[in-house]
């Protein structure tokens, strides 16, 4: 396994990844692809480590990936359900964590409503002097890497079934379609996306994405979005933006979709949305839902895929769901277990 270039301690962002550390996740998770596909599916990476899945919201794929892909490594979980923990007494989250970490924890998995709080938690592991990994698995409208990287994972898998690299998306085309305002998902995507040299659409009604989603990018960015917001006319005047050579914003769905290699769906996250930013599900469905029909304005063989879970017939139609010509989703799903065996054997190999 390509271990000798890998030296970080934690996954919180993917803000600061380089190009090596994608690749090194990618081959990785190649590697353990290949394992998951054997009779005997289960490794001894991380036996006599401890992993911890710190759920403070609700998952089904993403707690059962990472659950799943402890055990296929040998490592020993512990899963915290925060409706049944001392939370509910009062204990504070930074707490929780030094509770699991008495019990002899290695890597904290932490997912959370808020924004920060794997962040939190690993500044709190580094002061207390501990080896113990964080491994951000969602955190309110921040990011969610290994979605991201199981993404990448399985496109370049797609274009390269033996060596999935970053640089096979160099020139690609990929849209982003849906609530990306407030979603995780897409922020982590952007930064994998926009470091492998592909093009990144973004498309959704202005309420969605805002003119000027983008900023986060970089300080470069938001220095020239400032020049632009002195000059510019309002959203409504405009049909798309570019802030970068590579990011693109709009807010039809044509432009986005138009000769795209790879179109990415993402949930409208109603839990999270604190105003009535849509007239209705149906209009959204008209105006920006994905079908058949309207793959056509993209490249003959486009992929489509989602990270679930999926409002059939609202950000996707049903039938193309389920249809495998099109359809990645039942692929990124296989993908995620290998990607956070990857994740986990990163961070814990040092540790033994």
């Amino acid at each position: 396994m390509p271990t000798t270039t890998w030296n970080r301690h934690h996954i919180v962002s993917l803000a600061d990844f380089t190009t090596t550390e994608y690749d090194t996740v990618l081959q990785t998770a190649a590697s353990f692809q290949e394992v998951l596909s054997r009779r005997t599916k289960k490794v001894p990476t991380l036996q006599g480590q401890v992993v911890a899945n710190l759920f403070f919201e609700s998952s089904t794929r993403t707690r059962s990936s990472f659950e799943l892909a402890a055990k296929r490594l040998s490592a020993d979980t512990l899963n915290f359900a925060a409706a049944t923990s001392s939370m509910t007494k009062g204990e504070t989250i930074l707490d929780t964590a030094k509770t699991y970490l008495a019990m002899g924890t290695d890597i904290m998995v932490v997912r959370h409503r808020e924004a920060g709080v794997p962040n939190a938690i690993a500044a709190e592991m580094d002061r207390l002097g501990v080896r113990v990994s964080v491994l951000n698995a969602g955190d309110g409208q921040h990011e969610h890497p290994s979605q991201a990287l199981l993404d990448l994972f399985t496109i370049t898998t797609l274009i390269d079934p033996d060596h999935p690299r970053l640089e096979l998306l160099k020139g690609k085309k990929i849209a982003i379609v849906g609530d990306i305002l407030h979603s995780r998902v897409a922020r982590s995507n952007i930064w994998s996306l926009i470091a492998s040299g592909a093009e990144v659409h973004l498309a959704a009604p202005p309420t969605l994405l805002p003119k000027f989603f983008a900023e986060f990018i970089s300080e470069e960015v938001e220095d020239r979005n400032q020049e632009v917001t002195e000059r510019s006319r309002s959203e409504s005047e405009v049909r798309s933006y570019s802030p970068n050579p590579q990011l693109f914003l709009h807010w039809q769905l044509e432009p986005a979709l138009q000769n795209a290699d790879f179109v990415m769906t993402l949930r409208l996250q109603k839990e999270r949305m604190t105003a009535h930013l849509l007239p209705s599900l149906r209009e959204y469905h008209q105006l920006f839902g994905i079908t058949r029909t309207k793959l056509q304005l993209c490249k003959p063989n486009v992929k489509v895929l989602h990270p679930g879970p999926v409002n059939r017939g609202v950000e996707i139609s049903s039938e193309l769901m389920d249809d495998p010509e099109f359809s990645l989703i039942q692929s990124q799903v296989t993908s995620g277990v290998a990607v956070r065996m990857a994740l986990l054997y990163l961070l814990g190999s040092g540790k033994a």
